[in-house]
């Protein structure tokens, strides 16, 4: 399952988007979060109940832990309650082999903070380079957790160390373009993914699902 969301209320979701029934995924409603249902409703009428919009593109991530626990109410959660991953800030251009974030770096890493702060994360991993680590620092800071540096080039020994963690764990990834797809990948989700040389904004949420592959959300932030 992947899949793009924008939680936008008052704004109309287009019939193009998905067509009469929505994803296997989630309605917010007066009765609470219903996840993985795909009721035969016309997107005016999903807007309407929960003024949850599932569209191809997202830019709001406040409701990450929402959109956490709803995943883990689907059936066969196991493992870790969910990953978080994330390609690391906007990084200077020095030539260098290890640049720091630039100041639109430590912004969006301060963003990240606040977002993941109410998520849960209970462990967070960068690699050794001085951009991953700069970006995990707020939000290592606001969970009051200190990340464990993992070679970036070590993707089997991430991933034993995620499924290591126990099912009450959302661990944050901070990571690189390159590395994220093979953790990504590493951690049960087939599809291709790609991430531009300039594109910084992406977050993953990945929730194992038992024995078939684990529940992925894509999101922007």
């Amino acid at each position: 399952m992947h899949m793009q969301i924008e939680i936008a209320p008052g704004r109309a979701m287009a019939e193009r988007d998905w067509g009469a029934r929505p994803p296997n995924m989630i309605e917010q409603s007066r009765g609470g979060f219903a996840p993985c249902q795909a009721e035969s409703r016309t997107p005016a009428a999903w807007h309407a109940a929960g003024r949850v919009a599932f569209m191809k593109r997202s830019r709001v991530v406040p409701a990450l832990p929402w959109i956490i626990f709803a995943a883990v109410l689907c059936p066969s959660a196991e493992a870790q309650k969910a990953v978080i991953l994330v390609r690391h800030a906007e990084k200077a251009a020095d030539g260098s082999k290890d640049p720091a974030l630039t100041p639109a770096g430590g912004d969006r890493a301060r963003r990240l903070a606040r977002i993941v702060k109410e998520a849960g994360v209970t462990a967070v991993y960068t690699s050794e380079f001085r951009r991953t680590i700069q970006t995990a620092e707020p939000a290592a800071e606001a969970l009051k957790r200190t990340a464990e540096v993992v070679p970036a080039k070590d993707t089997a020994g991430l991933a034993a160390k995620i499924r290591a963690r126990g099912p009450e764990d959302v661990v944050l990834v901070v990571g690189h373009s390159n590395t994220l797809p093979e953790i990504l990948k590493a951690l049960g989700h087939a599809a291709e993914v790609a991430i531009g040389d300039d594109d910084y904004e992406n977050l993953f949420v990945l929730v194992p699902k038992g024995e078939g592959p684990p529940a992925v959300v894509r999101l922007r932030y």
